[in-house]
Order: structure tokens, then sequence, then C-alpha cells
């Protein structure tokens, strides 16, 4: 990468002395700079949509399945609990942006799709979300956006296999002593 800006040492994860790892302290930094930018996108949907980041991300599932999800799918998609999909699904069927119905294989189920005004509202938020991300991330070029992307890709890459059943785990310092 290119020349890095002078970083501040007032940030939480700047504490982190040298005698920790640079695994570690990059850690830090990537939960850092995801907690910043979600919790922008977070105020900016509140206060210019009055939605939550939850809300949007259940139509966002929906507008990319026009047939619709089951509740199950819409849970494991948002890796939240039935509760929370429920309690969703309830408000934004009751603002008319979504509807349930019958799932044609399971009686006991049901499909939720985006409604005519849930389509055009969401459609709306995400153009505007899209602008916001643009602008949170100009801080970079686009040959720094493209660096990190891929190096964060090879990183996607190498924790697929943590989450493989039977994944070997390497031992601890401790564990080898």
């Amino acid at each position: 990468m290119s020349a890095l800006p002078e970083l501040s040492t007032t940030d939480h994860e700047s504490r982190v002395v040298d005698a920790h790892h640079q695994a570690l302290k990059l850690w830090l930094r990537l939960l850092a700079c995801t907690t910043r930018v979600e919790g922008v996108i977070r105020q900016r949907l509140r206060s210019e949509f009055e939605t939550t980041l939850p809300r949007f991300d259940l139509l966002a599932q929906l507008e990319r399945e026009p047939e619709g999800l089951s509740m199950g799918e819409l849970s494991q998609r948002l890796m939240v609990t039935g509760g929370n999909v429920t309690g969703i699904t309830d408000q934004l069927e009751g603002e008319g942006l979504v509807v349930r119905a019958e799932h044609p294989g399971d009686r006991r189920a049901y499909r939720v799709r985006l409604t005519p005004a849930g389509r055009r509202q969401f459609r709306r938020m995400a153009a505007t979300h899209e602008a916001w991300i643009v602008e949170l991330f100009d801080g970079w070029s686009a040959e720094q956006k493209t660096q990190v992307q891929t190096l964060l890709a090879v990183l996607k890459q190498h924790l697929a296999a943590f989450e493989a059943p039977g994944a070997p785990r390497r031992k601890t310092p401790k564990e080898n002593a």
C-alpha cells in the first residue's frame, strides 16, 4: 500500500503495545472500523428513514428473493433468532412493507416477501445507503480499496477452513508448554 497517514494515538486499538501480536492489533483495528461504519449507518437510517439496521437488512434479504423467504431462511441469513425475525416482520407487515403467505411446501411455515410499497421504500433506502458507504470509504484511493478488498478476500478464504466441521485448531503457546 502507499504511504500511510500519521495515526492518532487516542483511539483504543492504538493502545495495544508492541509486545502484542500484529494479528491482535489488526483484529482490533478492523473491529473499530466496522463498528464506526455501522454506527454511522445506524444513525443515518434512524434519522433519514426512521428505521433500524435490522429492518433494512431484512428488507435487503427479501429484495434479493422476489418469491420471498421463509422465517427460518431469514433467521439464518440474518444470523439472528427466529423471535427477532418475527418481531421485525410483524412491524414491517403492519406498515404494509412485507406480506406473509403460506409456504407452498410446509403448511406450518410462512414465506415473507416485499409488497410493492416495500420494494419502492427499500430501493430508495438502498440507493441512499450505497451513497453513504461510498462517502465513508472515500478516505482511500481506488487502488487502496482494491488492495484491501484483495487482502480481505484472502483472509476470508483462510478463515473458511476454520469453519469446516472437524477443522484442525492450532495450539496456543500455553497449550504447547
